[in-house]
């Protein structure tokens, strides 16, 4: 059925090869790199909360998504790690052990199709990061 959502790859090692290169990617600003990892249909959703005026729509594409993450990512992306988010390969922005954004990735048909990531400080509250 067309529109209906792809089954995610249950494979976490295959995810997380994914997830790591996007990634890098994102670390290199390397726009085709990051192309090459997204589905040409990717959604990238930000919940930054109710409150945060920079709060804004979902981008729909790979070249759009790759560009809002190269353009605003950018200072964030050496500080992402690898986690397991929703028991999916993900990663956490945790500056000096303070959570300041979660990311989760679905991957599908050996690319990521969504990215969503939270950074709503309601809802971080409490995370911790482990050494």
């Amino acid at each position: 059925m067309q529109g209906a959502a792809p089954d995610p790859e249950p494979d976490v090692a295959r995810q997380r090869e994914l997830v790591d290169a996007f990634l890098a990617a994102s670390r290199a600003g390397d726009f085709d790199a990051l192309v090459a990892v997204l589905d040409p249909e990717v959604v990238f959703r930000v919940d930054t909360g109710p409150a945060d005026r920079r709060a804004r729509l979902p981008v729909r594409g790979a070249a759009a998504v790759a560009r809002q993450v190269l353009s605003r990512g950018a200072p964030f992306a050496p500080l992402a790690r690898p986690a397991l988010v929703n028991g999916s390969a993900g990663a956490v922005v945790a500056p000096r052990g303070r959570v300041f954004a979660v990311i989760g990735f679905t991957v599908a048909r050996g690319r990521i199709v969504e990215i969503d990531v939270v950074a709503d400080p309601e809802k971080l509250r409490g995370l911790t990061v482990g050494e």
